[in-house]
């Protein structure tokens, strides 16, 4: 057992919803900004954490469709953290064997600069098994179903 888990017990797959960050970032007196900045941080630590006991594969919901609903500046501020979250990471997480792989859609009002950062970092991470990193990036549930009919 690592830490206490029981790894006879561990799933292969956790998928986890990045929500919240901006009301953690508020109910402290911060900006909604500096709650993004802090789920970056326990994004990570649970990517370290899953690496240590193990486990195959992490998917992450990080920017939904319903995003671009919110106030412009901030659905800007989001696409530019998420853009330079990839840029400063896909290093590192390619250096520990971990494949970037993104769900969603892929057009619409994502820039076509992330859309090669994607691209690229899918690439330079195609070859790695250690973990899946999965970021369902510009996903919905509503969008999903409009996309199947």
């Amino acid at each position: 057992m690592a830490h206490g888990i029981d790894l006879s017990q561990m799933p292969r797959h956790v998928a986890v919803v990045m929500d919240g960050n901006g009301r953690w970032a508020q109910r402290r007196g911060l900006k909604r900004t500096d709650g993004h900045a802090a789920g970056e941080e326990a994004l990570f630590d649970a990517v370290e954490g899953g690496l240590e006991i193990g486990l195959s594969w992490l998917t992450v919901y990080a920017f939904s469709t319903e995003n671009w609903r919110r106030p412009l500046d901030e659905g800007r501020f989001l696409m530019r953290f998420n853009e330079s979250l990839l840029l400063r990471r896909r290093d590192d997480l390619n250096e520990r064997g971990v494949r970037v792989r993104f769900i969603g859609r892929r057009g619409g009002r994502v820039p076509r600069r992330v859309l090669r950062h994607i691209e690229d970092t899918e690439a330079l991470t195609a070859k790695n098994r250690r973990m899946t990193l999965t970021f369902a990036f510009n996903y919905g549930g509503r969008a999903e179903l409009v996309d199947a009919v």
